[in-house]
């Protein structure tokens, strides 16, 4: 074994326990055996680094290329831009150069591209209506998420709260018509100001929501669009180290760029991005998490978001694990089992707890395994 091999797998050990364990129990003896249960079923000679990432191909400028990990021909998933009137040739600038971050990121994801409002004027009626044929005209049953991003301003009155396109603008509730026949994850991110009601209109099962500010009262220019764009493409990023970039991380560091900005410059911050993903049309803002992971409990006693939202990801490198649709949903139910049971670690005894984890942790390092193998087998 090499020494990038050896280092990988002992960051993926630690960051491991970090994520799935309490602190006082990051050195459970079961754990090591899990970790020492990677290292001998994994095949020597292959780096964590070629783990993560196969062979490379481009991707075309409207993602329709593929990227390693997706089936010659097959997308990822589709990602809908939306770019709303500027207003000033300024604003236009700056949303044009989000936008393009975001297509960049498309592209290396292998995510379907759509644009509105990216460029010249909109064929074929309104932009409002271009949008709504992204989202009614061909429903995607499969379970590859569908993202869509809102770059502008926003607006709100009468306790409604709008998107400004270029001509009729857009509510939550028309969004929320226009998705409702959707059963696949849905990642909707509004980056204008007052978009925080979005959140309310918009949350329920399988969706991600993402606002930059938490109410509609804040209605001044929102950076928070600037900071994701650059978040969500960036590797820095990639706070648990698996090599893509999820829109719960990205919204974390997009968060503390917001954060930082104002501090920095002893401002008022007018802006105050929430993130929601348990369907209770709350949200939470990034000041209740300490790493990924929530660092308290709701009011009420109800989870916090989060989980879902760390499933859903991109791949700024340009390669992802080529993993199944079967192994992704293994994955998911794996991984929701572990976040069950780290929820109730306070009221679990240390043996009761690592007994329960183990099983799970050795299915998902036998998922890896069969990832590793076609890897290698694809490069022979």
């Amino acid at each position: 074994m090499t020494h990038s091999e050896a280092n990988y797998l002992v960051n993926l050990f630690l960051l491991t326990a970090k994520i799935v364990l309490p602190r006082s129990f990051t050195q459970s003896v079961p754990l090591l055996v899990y970790a020492l249960f990677c290292i001998t079923c994994f095949p020597a000679g292959v780096t964590g680094q070629e783990l993560a990432a196969s062979d490379e191909t481009e991707a075309g400028t409207e993602a329709k290329g593929t990227v390693a990990g997706s089936p010659a021909g097959e997308l990822a998933g589709e990602l809908i831009l939306v770019v709303g009137a500027a207003g000033t040739e300024e604003f236009g600038e700056a949303f044009a150069e989000w936008g393009e971050r975001w297509k960049k990121v498309a592209e290396q994801s292998d995510l379907k591209f759509v644009s509105i409002g990216l460029g010249g004027k909109q064929a074929g009626g309104s932009d409002r209506d271009a949008l709504q044929r992204a989202l009614t005209s061909e429903v995607d049953p499969s379970a590859k998420p569908l993202w869509l991003v809102l770059i502008g301003h926003g607006t709100y009155s009468r306790d409604v709260a709008k998107f400004n396109l270029r001509g009729p603008d857009i509510s939550g509730m028309d969004l929320a018509n226009w998705i409702d026949g959707h059963n696949r994850p849905v990642v909707i991110v509004n980056c204008a100001s007052a978009s925080g009601p979005f959140v309310n209109r918009l949350s329920g099962p399988k969706r991600v929501i993402v606002t930059a500010t938490r109410s509609g009262i804040e209605q001044n220019y929102a950076r928070f669009g600037d900071f994701l764009s650059e978040a969500i493409g960036s590797s820095e990023s990639d706070l648990d180290h698996d090599g893509e970039v999820s829109i719960h991380e990205a919204f974390l560091r997009a968060s503390a760029g917001v954060r930082m900005f104002y501090e920095s410059g002893d401002r008022i911050a007018t802006e105050h991005a929430l993130i929601d993903d348990n369907g209770d049309g709350k949200g939470t803002p990034a000041t209740m998490f300490r790493g990924v992971r929530p660092s308290s409990r709701a009011k009420d006693g109800l989870a916090l978001d989060g989980s879902a939202a760390l499933r859903v990801t991109v791949a700024p490198s340009g390669g992802r694990l080529p993993l199944t649709p079967d192994e992704l949903k293994e994955r998911d139910e794996i991984e929701t089992q572990i976040d069950a049971l780290r929820g109730n670690a306070g009221q679990l005894d240390r043996e009761t707890l690592d007994a329960a984890l183990l099983p799970l942790m050795l299915r998902l390092s036998r998922i890896y395994q069969a990832v590793q193998q076609r890897a290698n087998a694809g490069k022979d």
